[in-house]
């Protein structure tokens, strides 16, 4: 029996491990490079068979580059004299792909030192070639976009907060540049208050604790100017959950900051409107009541009447000053509102030539007037009223005393055109659509004396467009007049029939008992006495309790009621009264007028709500049970 040879059977399994290993190339190479050996692995990765490829120069692994500049030789030549080369790089397949190969080549010496060949082992890792350079593209394409975004900064901090990043929007927003930023702490972006209180540091504390901290604030750039920003600040940890930094995103939201302090102080100049017309209206209330009575009393002294006139000229002028600026606010949230009903022209003229006949006989101008027939439009008449009054003002104000205004309605195919045209001091080219925005007049600011508050064009082209139609302002130039063309559809219905108004006279024989209620001593009592002139019986308190113990004890039909009576409202009053009273008149009789606050006495129980200062026609109407 053979004897068993330890040794022997160690080199076979040695050999068949070599042999038969498919995970890894493992062949030898004579001292020149040439293949001796070839196992399974290697045909597997490389695609060459042992007959194919024994004998031949290892150098047809590699690509056509790599043999032309001696590549091979040279690993041959770095592992004769190390002993050992090591290698990652692109090598070739029989079919000519390439493939991510890990190589090792080990020099291989008897016990002299002779060189008797090289073991070479080759890995394919295109695999985790691909893995990587998917992830290489990846951080890549991250960082382009990263870098390529300009409407936020985005960077990246170190865990003690210095600057490891810098975009392009960081650029932007922040001033500086990559090399002036880089390495310097990230506080240098905030303003000194907030450095004085640690904000900086702060936030990167909650960051780290809570994984991410949010703020919107003043910073600062490098020029040392403000911005209002939003800034995101975000924890980065690795797998083992180690702090490695923190990524900031930083937007620069001072034009929407900007817009929003606009619209706040657009709300604050819109109530402040509110409030001071309200203010004007206390005054003006008891200043035209007073005129009221006045007119009614003869007066033989040329003088006085001259001087009554002029103050209830200026005191109707103010009012409408007043209109005009409740309907600023109006314009601003849209809240004009129209109630559609047929309307004649011809009244619509006659009511606006009423308004302005006193302005137009100061300056001496001559109005012409001139209406086609009968002419119907669909619309409200007090808001068409008031149209085409701005445009009589309009003329009268911008025309040298002594000129000529024309008046014109007409037909033209399915519109009516009502027209203002005067010789005055014309229209700018640059002005024709500009004069009807809000506060802008066609004049430089030192000629504008009296020329009003620049937003009568401006209602009354959405009046216009609230009606459906247009209106347009056409001149030649400066010094060549102006005309402004009203277009309104044409109505196909007939104007409601009017009551005839009651005359004073016949007013006066019905008498009524009206209590009025108001902290305002001297338009409670002047609106007292115009009652009185006119026959009724009055009552005066000037506030709640009164009112409540005046009711009681003089039983009035009717009351005139103030809203902002001192402790007891008037809202609060009006309810009280409708207790005692159910079957009383209650009418607000007030400065505040804008929708909200109809709304408000209409739900508190009132029967009408009339602004101060109300004028003596809807004052009777009101009194009479009319609306």
């Amino acid at each position: 029996m053979e004897k068993h040879d330890p040794a022997s059977h160690t080199a076979r399994l040695l050999r068949l491990l070599v042999e038969q290993t498919r995970d890894y190339a493992l062949f030898v190479l004579d001292p020149t490079g040439r293949i001796v050996s070839w196992n399974v692995g290697a045909q597997q990765i490389k695609g060459y068979r042992r007959e194919e490829i024994i004998g031949e120069h290892f150098s047809r692994f590699y690509l056509p580059a790599a043999v032309e500049s001696g590549w091979p030789d040279y690993e041959l030549r770095m592992a004769t004299r190390e002993g050992r080369f090591e290698d990652e790089g692109w090598r070739v397949r029989k079919d000519g792909s390439r493939f991510w190969a890990s190589v090792v080549i080990t020099a291989l010496r008897d016990e002299d030192g002779t060189l008797l060949g090289f073991s070479k082992i080759t890995r394919d890792l295109s695999e985790r070639k691909q893995h990587e350079e998917a992830l290489r593209l990846s951080e890549e394409r991250f960082r382009l976009l990263v870098d390529g975004v300009v409407d936020y900064a985005i960077y990246m901090l170190d865990p003690e907060g210095m600057v490891s990043s810098w975009n392009v929007g960081a650029e932007r927003i922040e001033g500086y540049l990559r090399d002036e930023v880089l390495g310097t702490h990230f506080s240098r972006f905030y303003t000194p208050e907030d450095i004085e209180k640690s904000k900086p540091w702060n936030e990167l504390t909650v960051a780290r604790r809570e994984g991410r901290t949010e703020d919107e604030g003043w910073r600062v750039r490098k020029d040392g100017s403000r911005f209002w920003a939003r800034v995101v600040i975000s924890a980065l940890r690795d797998a083992e959950g180690h702090l490695r930094g923190f990524a900031k995103v930083t937007q620069d939201l001072s034009e929407r900051r900007h817009i929003q302090d606009l619209e706040q102080a657009a709300r604050n100049v819109q109530e402040f409107i509110a409030t001071l017309a309200h203010e004007l209206r206390n005054p003006l209330a008891p200043i035209r009541s007073a005129m009221q009575t006045l007119a009614r009393i003869e007066v033989a002294e040329p003088t006085v009447s001259a001087l009554h006139e002029v103050i209830d000229r200026q005191s109707a002028h103010l009012a409408r000053i007043v209109d005009d600026m409740i309907d600023t606010t109006r314009i601003s949230r849209g809240a004009i509102d129209i109630v559609r009903v047929p309307v004649e022209v011809h009244d619509v003229l006659r009511a606006s030539i009423e308004v302005v006949e006193a302005q137009i006989e100061a300056a001496r101008h001559r109005l012409e007037v001139r209406c086609e027939g009968r002419i119907c439009v669909e619309g409200d008449q007090g808001r068409l009223t008031q149209l085409v009054t701005n445009l009589l003002t309009n003329a009268v104000r911008y025309t040298q005393q002594g000129g000529q205004i024309a008046l014109e309605a007409r037909v033209d195919g399915n519109d009516a055109v009502i027209s203002v045209r005067d010789n005055g001091r014309g229209i700018d080219a640059e002005y024709i659509e500009r004069i009807f925005n809000m506060f802008v007049q066609g004049r430089p600011a030192l000629e504008r004396v009296g020329a009003g508050m620049g937003v009568g064009l401006a209602l009354s082209r959405r009046i216009a467009e609230l009606h459906g139609g247009t209106l347009l302002a056409h001149s030649e130039g400066a010094g060549k007049g102006a005309c402004f063309e009203l277009r309104l559809p044409l109505s196909a219905g007939d104007p409601p029939v009017r009551p005839k108004a009651a005359s004073r006279e016949a007013v006066a024989s019905q008498a009524y008992r009206v209590l009025v209620v108001d902290d305002n001593v001297d338009a409670a009592e002047s609106m007292a006495l115009l009652l009185d002139e006119l026959g009724n019986q009055t009552e005066v308190a000037h506030d709640g309790p009164a009112a409540l113990a005046a009711c009681g004890r003089f039983s009035p039909d009717t009351v005139l009621l103030d809203i902002g009576l001192p402790g007891m409202d008037g809202y609060e009053v009006a309810r009280c009264l409708r207790e005692l009273q159910p079957d009383l008149r209650i009418i607000a009789l007030t400065g505040w007028g804008q929708a909200a606050d109809r709304a408000r006495t209409q739900a508190a129980g009132f029967d009408l709500h009339l602004l101060k200062p109300v004028e003596l026609e809807p004052l009777v109407a009101a009194i009479r049970g009319g609306r």
